[in-house]
């Protein structure tokens, strides 16, 4: 029964069982039933073609009413004039698709509600072009149809249209089915799961979004066409808002994306006026509790939710370990060479002066501490950002300014920070899908699905391939985005950050993978933290700060550069700040944690971590970017619920409270990039910081918060917004400090910012220390974090691998080693 379920043809069929069900219904009734029935299907048809723009693309649209209104207007006309109504139905089918690809130009340019909004102002341009439209249109008296079509010299009666909308609506739900396996339907769901990730496999966006507002019109036009014979009159008020309304809800409530879900929606959203024909007054509000019921019970819809009940088969599953399929194998090719490159945005230069060569056959990794342009050049080398000044060159062909989908198809591809699979496709669709780089119309080949597995035994996936991947765990994520980056067989492959939430084991695994990626002939870009997985599979190094190159060779040559280890560790002039007196107080912990483990969705971050930090005493958090730092701050402050473990502020048990909650027991955070109220004062932001305490300001606090950060008085009555870095980071703080916190946590309080005010900013930071409050740091800075605080932990991989005064982590060679990978 399961396998009759998921029978491929078991969805044909029950289309074809539904079919010829509404024609022997239409066969056995008479009178109003087949207008009724009619409807319904004219209404399956609209449906379904809002479904492709709806279920399939992600977009939402308002002013489907408008496509309606053109396709009965333009079938009208046609067959006033002359036109036989078999030729008519096309052209209405085709004037609307053009219509809606043009109204997809302005729509692209908007998201959300905004969208929404676009193509409510079509619909009402639509009506109010026909109430003007004089003669052709008749105007508000509308257009008064005479005469029915006729097939073969035999007129066409009630009847005959009920069949044939019946076998329309039959027609449509199939060519859903079709196009929702088809190479463009599983482009429209990887554009709507991931815009950026579709365009680094070389679909274009905005073409894959107009063809699904075409082929959303062309449907919802053809319905339009049939109704003006089965009413035989049309008028403006025939196709008011509310029934580009009831289309939505047809989906909705159906299930959008779903195949049958047009169907199911429409019966509701038909015959439930016809069944409350006599309270047409209240029609909306019935309307409206049913979608809040059908919601509420079945988020999904109703076919959604009835196809979440059936059995899923095991399917079949990757075998890990083979070689490397013959296409991934490349021989000769051109490096790719990036000289001068530089960005900037809003005036601070992301991006300056960059230059590198990546060699086929060679890693070539990007690495820097925090802030220093890693990812952005990435993003310019794949199109994401537009360098404003410098090439990109792979071989002869410039690549610089060039659209990502116009990169991707040159033979650029690239994985992501945070992987970006297509939630809704399978494992195995997930990586056919990148085959042929931005090719919509290309047909499946029996080889591809063949290609596609092999690629995911290469990367050593072992799970099911038919697997939907938003359920992957975060390892195999991780396995089948570079699968799919890989199909295409590019001549660059661009990795950011690959081994982000992976344990020991998998990294030193990915390590093998990427060398046997490398051999296969493709040049390979890492972006990585993991300093034993970059120091062990480099060819060649460039080290990033701030923006800048500031050193490249080969792993052994980077490590010992005075250069790198200034840039990760701080600088080794930079000023002691000791306490008068070594710290003592109470032995018992203001704040603590134990055996904590958290993450974000799937991907793991900290590993049973264990720290304390007593009364008085400030306690660095130190370790590499990626080594789950920030990500225990978050822990600690409520904003991340850990997964496992305990927090406990001043003996009580926080770790399943929420952040405000926490925040009134004495926790401020001051958090990383500062997150300041742009749109308020400077007085009002210290202001707000007295919330979690109850709200009441004694106007003496501020004034000395004022008198501590003398930049902030100068500027106490201007929009925290137009503050500098710098000065942003003060008010933060003084933001913080307002609360009167038992424990004050500062996220890289120096991120950005010019070394003077870093000195300023940390002399504050002793200051508080030696006043007695109690704090928790993090700075990518090491050295910086160690000249304020008396103690320290260092991170790697999510876990605790040292711990101890601030002179001991100084003389520990494990501090280094967590930055730059053991010698």
């Amino acid at each position: 029964m399961r396998s009759l379920l998921r029978a491929p043809a078991a969805m044909p069929l029950a289309i074809l069982a539904l079919t010829l069900a509404g024609l022997g219904l239409v066969t056995a009734t008479s009178g109003y039933s087949h207008f009724v029935i009619a409807l319904v299907a004219l209404t399956v048809v609209a449906g379904t073609g809002l479904n492709v723009l709806l279920g399939l693309a992600g977009l939402i649209s308002f002013g489907h009413a408008g496509f309606y209104a053109l396709g009965a207007y333009a079938s009208a006309i046609l067959t006033l004039k002359g036109v036989s109504f078999w030729l008519a139905l096309p052209a209405a089918a085709g004037l609307s698709a053009l219509v809606g690809a043009a109204l997809a130009v302005p729509a692209m340019r908007v998201r959300g509600p905004y969208l929404a909004m676009v193509t409510i102002a079509f619909g009402f341009l639509i009506e109010h072009a026909l109430i003007e439209g004089g003669e052709l249109t008749g105007g508000q008296n509308g257009l008064v149809v005479a005469t029915g079509p006729s097939l073969f010299g035999l007129p066409l009666g009630e009847r005959d249209l009920a069949w044939l909308a019946v076998i329309s609506a039959g027609l449509s739900l199939y060519g859903f089915h079709r196009l929702r396996h088809a190479r463009l339907g599983q482009a429209l769901r990887a554009v709507r799961d991931a815009d950026v990730a579709a365009a680094s496999l070389g679909f274009d966006p905005v073409r894959v979004k107009t063809a699904a507002f075409a082929i959303s019109a062309a449907l919802t036009g053809l319905a339009g066409a049939v109704l003006p014979p089965l009413m035989l009159f049309i008028a403006p008020s025939s196709f008011p808002f509310t029934q580009s309304i009831l289309f939505v809800l047809a989906v909705v409530v159906g299930g959008a994306g779903t195949v049958l879900g047009p169907l199911f929606g429409a019966l509701v959203t038909v015959l439930l006026p016809e069944a409350l024909a006599g309270l047409a007054e209240y029609r909306l509000l019935f309307f409206g509790l049913t979608t809040l019921v059908v919601l509420w019970l079945v988020p999904a819809g109703i076919v959604g939710s009835l196809a979440r009940l059936l059995p899923r088969g095991g399917g079949t599953r990757s075998e890990p370990g083979a070689e490397a399929p013959d296409f991934l194998h490349r021989t000769g090719g051109d490096p790719l060479a990036v000289e001068g490159l530089g960005i900037a945005f809003g005036g601070i230069r992301a991006a300056d002066g960059v230059a590198f060569e990546a060699r086929p056959g060679a890693i070539t990794s990007v690495i820097g501490p925090n802030g220093a342009g890693k990812t952005t050049v990435l993003n310019m080398i794949s199109g994401f950002y537009r360098p404003s000044a410098g090439s990109i060159r792979l071989g002869a062909l410039e690549l610089g300014g060039r659209p990502a989908h116009a990169i991707a198809r040159a033979g650029i591809a690239r994985t992501y920070q945070t992987t970006r699979l297509f939630g809704s496709l399978s494992v195995i669709e997930n990586v056919i899908l990148a085959r042929a780089p931005g090719r919509l119309l290309r047909r499946a080949q029996a080889r591809d699905r063949q290609d596609a597995a092999a690629l995911l035994a290469f990367v050593g996936y072992a799970g099911a391939l038919d697997r939907p991947a938003s359920e992957l765990p975060h390892v195999d994520r991780r396995l089948v985005e570079i699968a799919r980056a890989l199909a295409g067989s590019p001549k660059v492959l661009l990795l950011d950050e690959p081994a982000a939430g992976l344990a020991r084991a998998e990294t030193d695994r990915l390590g093998v993978l990427l060398r046997r990626i490398a051999a296969c002939g493709s040049a390979v870009i890492l972006v990585e933290h993991d300093m034993p997985l970059v120091m062990g599979v480099s060819d060649r190094i460039l080290v990033m700060d701030a923006g800048r190159p500031i050193a490249r060779g080969t792993p052994a040559e980077v490590r010992r550069d005075p250069a790198v280890l200034r840039a990760y560790l701080g600088a080794a002039e930079t000023p002691a700040r000791p306490r008068s007196a070594p710290w003592s107080g109470p032995a018992d912990a203001v704040l603590s944690a134990h055996g904590l483990r958290a993450g974000y969705g799937a991907a793991p971050v900290l590993d049973g971590i264990a720290l304390a930090v007593r009364p008085g005493e400030t306690v660095a958090l130190l370790g590499s970017n990626g080594a789950g730092k920030s990500t225990v701050m978050r822990s600690l402050a409520g904003l991340l619920r850990p997964v496992e473990g305990s927090v406990v502020l001043a003996d009580t048990p926080v770790a399943a409270l929420p952040a405000h909650k926490i925040a009134r027991l004495g926790l401020a955070l001051v958090p990383e990039g500062r997150q300041v109220f742009p749109e308020l004062t400077v007085v009002e932001n210290i202001r707000l910081g007295a919330w979690s305490r109850g709200g009441r300001v004694d106007p003496a606090e501020v004034e000395a918060l004022l008198d501590r950060f003398p930049r902030l008085r100068e500027r106490a009555g201007s929009r925290a917004g137009l503050l500098s870095g710098g000065e942003q980071q003060m008010l933060a703080i003084a933001r913080g400090m307002m609360a009167h916190p038992r424990i004050l946590l500062l996220d890289e309080p120096s991120l950005g910012l010019a070394p003077a005010i870093i000195n300023s900013l940390y002399a504050t930071v002793a200051e508080l220390r030696d006043q007695g409050t109690t704090i928790l740091i993090v700075d990518q800075m090491a050295a910086l974090a160690l000249t304020v605080a008396d103690r320290g932990y260092v991170l790697e991989q999510g876990r605790v691998a040292a711990e101890g005064t601030a002179a001991e982590l100084k003389a520990d060679e494990a501090l280094e080693a967590a930055y730059l990978g053991a010698a």
